[in-house]
């Protein structure tokens, strides 16, 4: 039995702890704990929770009303894991100065980003988004017509992206992509870029951004941009999506082609 003596010579230890990472238990319980709880109350997803939100509290036909719908839902009511309003404005940016006709978006979710991207494209041009989840996607499906973009706009693909990547010419007459989104599971990050490569796709100066690169982190993709010399790349630091006190980047990079 631990004496009381050696207990109490931990809670300084354990204050300090509980200090330092207390972001992380935050992010642990509004993810996690609430997520499940909810899951178990109500016998819905995460996911579809959200749209249920977003659904009775946004104008029809507005895009910023249903972004600004979601950003109130993930920092109020539950976490969820999209760009988020605050390196949404760098992704705002950056697709406002390049102006891209050909997108494609691996990971949906539930369509937030989906949403941000379409509403920031030039007339003609086209979204490519793709999500593996069949209930997430029937989620994006509603949201994206919801927000007023119809096929001609945004193209949603169901399947898992190493069997979409390579199908991209064939299946939807694809020659080069402007701009590439990646915030789907950060473990594909790095062969989905390869494929991507090895499609031919990106041409020089095509964009690729990918979100979460710092937490939850992609370190084999980042260790991948150091070696192989085909990008310009450089790294937007900023914290979590709907968190405080956790580092997160996006990293942008620019193809240069093969040297």
């Amino acid at each position: 039995m631990v004496s009381p003596a050696i207990a109490l010579a931990f809670i300084p230890l354990l204050l300090t702890v509980l200090i330092k990472y207390r972001y992380f238990f935050v992010l642990f319980y509004r993810a996690i704990l609430v997520r499940i709880w909810k899951d178990c109350t109500t016998g819905l997803s995460r996911e579809e929770r959200a749209y249920q939100y977003v659904l009775t509290h946004c104008t029809l036909g507005d895009p910023d009303s249903i972004l600004d719908a979601f950003d109130i839902w993930c920092s109020n009511v539950e976490f969820i894991s999209n760009i988020g309003p605050k390196k949404g404005k760098i992704l705002d940016r950056l697709l406002m100065e390049q102006s891209p006709l050909t997108v494609l978006e691996l990971g949906a979710h539930c369509g937030y980003s989906t949403v941000r991207i379409a509403r920031s494209l030039p007339l003609g041009a086209r979204l490519y988004s793709v999500e593996m989840d069949q209930r997430n996607a029937a989620i994006t499906e509603k949201i994206i017509r919801m927000a007023g973009f119809d096929d001609s706009t945004v193209e949603l693909i169901v399947n898992p992206s190493d069997e979409v990547i390579p199908r991209l010419r064939s299946d939807y007459s694809l020659e080069k992509l402007d701009l590439v989104f990646m915030d789907h599971w950060k473990k594909c990050y790095l062969p989905d870029l390869q494929l991507l490569e090895d499609s031919g796709l990106l041409g020089k100066g095509s964009m690729v951004l990918a979100d979460n690169v710092l937490f939850p982190g992609a370190p084999k993709f980042l260790r991948y941009l150091r070696k192989c010399g085909l990008y310009e790349w450089k790294i937007h630091r900023a914290t979590l999506e709907y968190s405080r006190g956790i580092r997160d980047g996006m990293a942008e990079l620019i193809y240069q082609g093969i040297k």
